[in-house]
Parts: C-alpha cells; structure tokens; sequence
C-alpha cells in the first residue's frame, strides 16, 4: 500500500496543539566537506570531499520523507548531519524554530531528545554485553527525567510490547534474538524519549525480504500511533515506495530531483531518477517486456572533483553544452510540478513494482 494511501488522522500522543502537515523541520543549503591533506608535520589541505553540498528540503509531521540515490551519494552523511554526529560546513538545520547546527551543550542534548536514529545493522548496532533492558534504557540515564529511576523497567517493558516483543525479555542479551528482533530493539531504543523525528538509516538492508516487510509495517503502525515524521533513507527503490509520502533523490551529494511518490515513481523528469527506477525489478513479463531500460556509461565522478554544471552530465544521455557551464537548479519545471535539477527535464513513465 502506498505511503499516500495510509490513514495520517490520529493525533500524535501527547500533542494535542501540534497538527499533522506543519513543518516541524526545515533545512537549508546544508554543506559537508571533508578536508584532504598533505604532509605528516605540516599538514596542509589540497582539496576537499564535497559529501553533501548544498541540500534543502523540509519535514512536516507525521510525513515520511525518502532519501534514495547510489551508494557514496551522501545519504548517511546527512543522516550524521541530522543527529549532529558530524558537524556541517554551512547550512541550517531549524528544528522548533531554533538551528539545530548552532546548539551545544545542555541545548544540544534537549534537541536530541525529538531527533533519535535507527541504524543499519542490527548485529553492530547493539552493545552485545549489555542485555536488551540496559540497551533500551540508557536514554533515560543520559535524560534522567523522562523516565523517574524506580518506573524504567515499566517502561522499557511497555517499549518492547510497542515494537512486538515479549516485554519478559527484558533480561536477555542481543545475540539471543535474530535480525529482525534487534532491528525491533533498536527501534524500541529510538522511541524511549518520545521523538517527534526519527531518522532511518537503511533500517531493512540487512534483513530478509520477508522479515523487511514486517518491519516497514511496524514503522507505518508506530507512525500513526505516535505521529512520528520519518527521515527513511534507503537505496531500495521499492521499499521506499512503500512507506514514503514524499521522495528525495540524491546523486553526488546533491538532490537532484524531489516530489510526492506518485510523481518520483509514476512521472520522474530527472534522467538520473528515470534510470535508477528503470533497474529496478518488475514481477509482470508484459509489463518487463515494454519497458525501457536505461543503463548509464561510466562511473560516479569522484565527490572530490566533481564535474562542472551539472554533476550528471558525464552520464547523461541528455547532456548538451550548456550542462557543462550552468549548473541546474532544483525548481518547478514545465514537465511536471515538482522539483527537478535538470535543463532539460522531461516525464517518462516507468512501472515499479
């Protein structure tokens, strides 16, 4: 069932003045450059690894906001960005109107209160010395009033009934539970401070494709529940299609295209999103049979050196002169109503499964 298609009518809990719909994050021409040097005593910087450069978008609550591209595109570095695990170049990142960027100390740990991270691997992602209650509870030793000391084991006992554990598995350690349990775990230790954000890094790339589902459902039932807003960044194309209202697509630490799922899916105008859902897997052979796949020649650029213009020209079967001198913008274009960042954006209608 399409993300679009979900019931988003309940209220978040505890949030009677807080609507579905408002923004409750917006980002701004956010930067991340890594420093490459020279020399062992007398370091000196010959360039720099253009990680993420220059990414905007806005969350609104209760909304899952899908982040898709290839492998070295900058995804996970705007995850660490988000949790301030990396410290940005430039940009802004307003959370409850305050930029969560320019936060330190006891005002940075209060923001990470409404913005918590599942992460990719479940089997790295726990301590395994320390059993599940101790996992789940250390928030509350870092913020020692959202849980009073003599109620947490309740209250870690009522977060693994809420992700569809035996709360009387509190006791047990990580390597007592498979894949898709952790993963529970860790979603359970996300939730312990009631966030209004929650960032997911590939949260199902080391599971099972049965046990993905389960847990892409858990996500969906936990966002309705508690109207939490979703950052899902993954690089399969068909699961985000499943829990995302809304889709970002990144190439070379840039969003090159960005709208609902019905547009990014039904009517992409990027050639790099048009390639991207072209490889992806359809079950029907008539379908397979009409449709058009698009292979791209040659690499990623390198984010050190990227090319000029447009970073994807060196790829594009579109590419012309003018993508080499001017950079495209992420804006409206007469194609389709919604964001693209291409000269020449045109819609091209692909089935996805």
């Amino acid at each position: 069932m399409a993300a679009s298609e979900r019931n988003t009518s309940t209220p978040a809990a505890g949030t009677a003045t807080k609507q579905r719909g408002e923004t409750v994050l917006q980002v701004e021409n956010v930067v991340k450059h890594f420093p490459i040097t020279q020399g062992i005593v007398f370091k000196r910087q010959i360039g720099a690894v253009k990680a993420v450069d220059g990414v905007s978008f806005d969350l609104k609550r209760g909304e899952t906001l899908g982040i898709v591209g290839e492998s070295g595109c900058g995804k996970s570095t705007l995850a660490k960005l988000l949790m301030r695990l990396e410290t940005p170049t430039s940009g802004r990142a307003v959370l409850e109107g305050r930029d969560m960027f320019s936060l330190s100390g006891s005002a940075l740990r209060r923001m990470r209160r409404n913005v918590q991270m599942v992460m990719q691997d479940p089997y790295t992602s726990l301590n395994p010395r320390m059993t599940v209650g101790d996992i789940i509870g250390e928030p509350f030793d870092i913020h020692p009033d959202a849980a009073p000391r003599g109620a947490r084991r309740q209250r870690v006992q009522e977060l693994l009934e809420l992700v569809g554990l035996n709360p009387e598995h509190i006791n047990r350690y990580p390597h007592q539970f498979s894949g898709g349990q952790r993963q529970r775990i860790g979603i359970a230790r996300a939730l312990a401070l009631k966030p209004e954000i929650i960032v997911c890094d590939e949260p199902v790339s080391a599971l099972d494709v049965s046990i993905q589902a389960q847990v892409i459902n858990l996500l969906e039932n936990l966002q309705d529940e508690l109207g939490l807003s979703y950052i899902f960044i993954a690089h399969d194309l068909s699961v985000v299609r499943h829990i995302a209202d809304r889709v970002a697509v990144m190439y070379l630490g840039k969003i090159v295209e960005i709208g609902t799922e019905d547009e990014i899916y039904e009517r992409p105008t990027h050639p790099y999103t048009q390639a991207l859902l072209s490889a992806v897997p359809v079950p029907d052979p008539k379908a397979r049979a009409h449709r058009e796949i698009i292979r791209l020649d040659g690499d990623v650029p390198s984010p050190a050196n990227p090319p000029s213009g447009c970073r994807f020209r060196t790829r594009c079967w579109k590419a012309q002169d003018i993508c080499a001198t001017e950079e495209p913008k992420l804006e409206l274009r007469a194609a389709d109503p919604h964001l693209s960042a291409c000269h020449f954006a045109e819609q091209k209608t692909h089935v996805v499964a």
